[in-house]
């Protein structure tokens, strides 16, 4: 039964290091397996639409994420994880992440990206991601080289509380991460 992981917050190490990539020998193991079906149940229960290994303290490459809805797009588990193109257009998000509490932040990215992974059966994907999908993608991959999306923002002016982000700019039409 897949059990709620505890977040590693800002501050922690874990979350500046380079996570190291998963042996492909190990993915169809128990104790892999579990950590997914953990990893799984620890974003929805927060609730988030992102997870990498390295924010519930296991520094490898790892990331799930799934967001139902309108902009949604499919439970998606990626093992060493590789951004092979990335698309000119440039799109702007409000951003926040479970390992920074309670902060959004508008940060720009490539709206497509086209992904290599393998998937919690091993199996190697292939695959381009477009608006939310890839900016969620490229969020997540963030945490397996050290980056949070502060890291990333250009204009910390829009640094905002969650509370202050509710109030003023939650009616924005920028979608949030």
């Amino acid at each position: 039964m897949a059990k709620k992981l505890p977040i590693a917050k800002l501050g922690n190490p874990v979350l500046r290091q380079m996570a190291a990539k998963v042996d492909p020998r190990d993915i169809r193991t128990y104790e892999l397996q579990q950590f997914i079906d953990d990893l799984i149940e620890t974003m929805l229960d927060e609730p988030g639409i992102g997870l990498a290994a390295p924010q519930v303290s296991r520094s490898i490459q790892l990331v799930v994420m799934g967001c139902e809805g309108e902009d949604g797009f499919p439970q998606t588990v990626l093992i060493n994880p590789k951004i092979v193109f990335y698309g000119p257009k440039q799109v702007e998000n409000w951003e926040g992440c479970l390992s920074v509490d309670g902060l959004r932040g508008k940060v720009t990215r490539p709206s497509v990206v086209r992904v290599k992974a393998l998937d919690r059966d091993g199996k190697s994907m292939d695959f381009e991601a477009t608006g939310l999908y890839a900016v969620c993608i490229q969020h997540e991959m963030d945490h397996l080289i050290g980056k949070l999306f502060v890291d990333r923002m250009t204009d910390m002016s829009t640094l905002t509380q969650l509370d202050e982000f509710s109030r003023y700019w939650q009616k924005d039409s920028t979608p949030v991460i």
